[in-house]
């Protein structure tokens, strides 16, 4: 009862900022449409499908802004097809406010059953896998399709659970993924049992994860999922880890791509307040175990997300570092260039937590990179997205895009075995050099410390 009394608190609360965005943020989509209208065709494209000549190609109500090749193709394609991504118009689409805050507060309809896994990592420190093994609905797909899809989802930096992330697992499930959430240390009941916690974009912990999962499913296609803050950490491990991700695909959520930038401006004090006092009140709880290596009353004095940060990760009491010390480690973009893997970023241009698009989306990236792909909608809110019957069109759009690299790649393999791995021993050469070979180096014995706990 105290969620909805908040929920409905904070919906009233921001009722006249939603009505007040509503006719700037018109005015914002309406001048960027007509700056952004088709140009020539591109090189290389068929089915009298155009990219603009400027940032990108207009697909329904949407924009998608990519380098032009096959795969950029088969996704305008599939996304042309798509009627979620169709121009709507409902009352509430263009309020950001308020759909961001029905996804971040509203309760779900229905809860998740989840198998959690305690992962014991290198440090001893823990972090908790939650397998999603319900509700089991009739209209899930065949066991083989499960057994062969795992979806990795990557809540926010908060490590809170929402209503969106929820309702993706459950169509996931549905179907015919397997998903499993990553629950950083300290998060979501996890247990803290060394002094220390995971850096905004430090992957070493979903490192180990991941293996883990490679481990436990050796023949399962990977493909994962971030939300909001929480693709600082995915971008973080896929530019770290290259072509050695172990991942056939990720989709980014709200993402935030300049993150030192985002905490140094600033975001809109109702929200800046509310992150910060639930982050404080996450972090208190382990206050007398952390007092060892940080100066706690700083961090439960701090007035800003910037000082939090700071307070938390960069005045310890053994070994400090400067602010710009700290990003030059963990900004989500600083290996990039080593993404080895399509990552598709689904944006709305009225995000009242990331800010406006001209000033936080790096446009020159997504045009440059042939593995990076914008989704940017002219409405939805941060996370948000939000249909008639309340629920998400950007998760039908994320499995969508997920379908279609699974039916591209297996084209595409299908096309290099044809021609050049005819003969047995040609086969055999063929598949030597594929990064299919990657599982041989997996371990062969258990190397993990785990434990299962079922909940409901």
């Amino acid at each position: 009862m105290a969620l909805w009394a908040v929920g409905l608190a904070l919906l009233c609360l921001l009722a006249w900022w939603c009505w007040g965005h509503k006719a700037a943020l018109g005015r914002l989509t309406g001048g960027r449409r007509q700056q952004r209208q088709p140009g020539p065709a591109g090189e290389g494209h068929g089915d009298g499908v155009t990219f603009a000549e400027e940032r990108g190609t207009p697909v329904g109500d949407c924009w998608l802004i990519c380098k032009p090749s096959a795969l950029a193709q088969a996704l305008l394609k599939s996304f042309c097809r798509s009627a979620e991504l169709e121009a709507k118009r409902w009352s509430w689409k263009s309020w950001p406010n308020l759909q961001t805050v029905m996804q971040l507060l509203w309760p779900p309809g229905h809860p998740l059953e989840f198998a959690r896994d305690h992962l014991q990592l290198a440090d001893k420190g823990l972090v908790a896998l939650d397998w999603v093994v319900g509700p089991s609905d009739r209209g899930r797909k065949a066991t083989d399709a499960a057994e062969s899809l795992v979806l990795l989802v990557v809540p926010n930096a908060t490590g809170r659970i929402t209503r969106n992330i929820q309702q993706l697992c459950r169509q996931a499930l549905q179907q015919g993924y397997y998903p499993v959430i990553f629950n950083r240390r300290g998060h979501n009941g996890c247990p803290l049992t060394s002094p220390k916690l995971q850096p905004f974009g430090d992957p070493a912990d979903l490192k180990e994860a991941v293996a883990y999962i490679r481990f436990r499913h050796p023949t399962s296609t990977l493909f994962a999922v971030s939300e909001g803050s929480g693709s600082g950490l995915l971008l973080s491990y896929l530019g770290e880890c290259g072509s050695s991700s172990y991942l056939g695909g990720a989709t980014c959520i709200s993402p935030l791509l300049k993150v030192q930038d985002w905490f140094e401006i600033g975001i809109p004090w109702l929200y800046e307040w509310s992150l910060l006092l639930f982050q404080k009140r996450s972090i208190s709880r382990y206050a007398k175990a952390l007092k060892e290596v940080v100066e706690m009353d700083r961090v439960l004095e701090s007035r800003s997300l910037q000082a939090f940060e700071e307070a938390l990760f960069c005045h310890h009491k053994s070994q400090g570092s400067s602010w710009v010390a700290y990003w030059d480690a963990n900004e989500p973009l600083r290996d990039v260039d080593e993404v080895a893997v399509p990552v598709l970023c689904l944006c709305s241009a009225d995000d009242p937590i990331r800010g406006a698009p001209d000033a936080t989306l790096p446009w020159e990236l997504f045009q440059s990179n042939p593995f990076l792909f914008l989704l940017l909608s002219p409405h939805g809110g941060h996370c948000g997205f939000l249909g008639r019957e309340s629920d998400s069109w950007g998760n039908a759009v994320i499995l969508e895009y997920l379908r279609t690299l699974v039916e591209f790649f297996r084209g595409e393999k299908r096309m290099k075995e044809r021609p050049h791995c005819g003969m047995t021993t040609a086969h055999h050469r063929c598949r030597r050099g594929t990064p299919q070979s990657r599982e041989a180096l997996l371990p062969t014995s258990n190397p993990f410390s785990w434990q299962r706990s079922y909940t409901h």
